[in-house]
């Protein structure tokens, strides 16, 4: 069975939005909630590598991706998860999963403003220790 496939069946009816923009490349989005559990199950029951994560500001919320590789095969399945509470993003750390997100969790939170949950150790990364708390650098101004 391949890996997309034991993964739509691992957690049926809590993927959404599948896409697969090439025969090596998938897109997925779960809610927030089910983050930690899904990637759990990517990393550990399928040997999938942490290659890292990204997050954007759009309208409708802060939205995370989660990238993952099947080295052998070259392939990448990226989890989508949106964040639509803007005042107060949280989400559940990956760290306590895989070691490799702490950084990439950190940089987010310190970027972004989001807070990951059960993180390690999440304080500045990148920014000076008198940069203004609550200012985000990646973050769109409000209008």
């Amino acid at each position: 069975m391949e890996i997309s496939d034991k993964i739509k069946k691992r957690f049926n009816g809590r993927i959404f939005d599948w896409q697969e923009n090439s025969n090596r490349r998938a897109y997925f989005s779960v809610k927030k909630e089910d983050i930690f559990e899904v990637a759990g199950y990517m990393f550990k029951d399928l040997g999938l590598r942490f290659s890292t994560a990204s997050c954007t500001d759009l309208r409708e919320g802060l939205e995370i991706l989660y990238h993952f590789s099947n080295d052998p095969k070259g392939e990448f399945y990226s989890i989508r998860v949106m964040i639509e509470d803007k005042k107060n993003p949280q989400i559940d750390s990956l760290a306590p999963i895989f070691p490799g997100a702490e950084w990439i969790e950190r940089e987010i939170w310190e970027m972004l403003g989001v807070k990951f949950i059960n993180h390690p150790n999440l304080k500045r990364l990148l920014l000076a220790d008198d940069w203004p708390q609550g200012e985000y650098p990646l973050r769109k101004k409000e209008n």
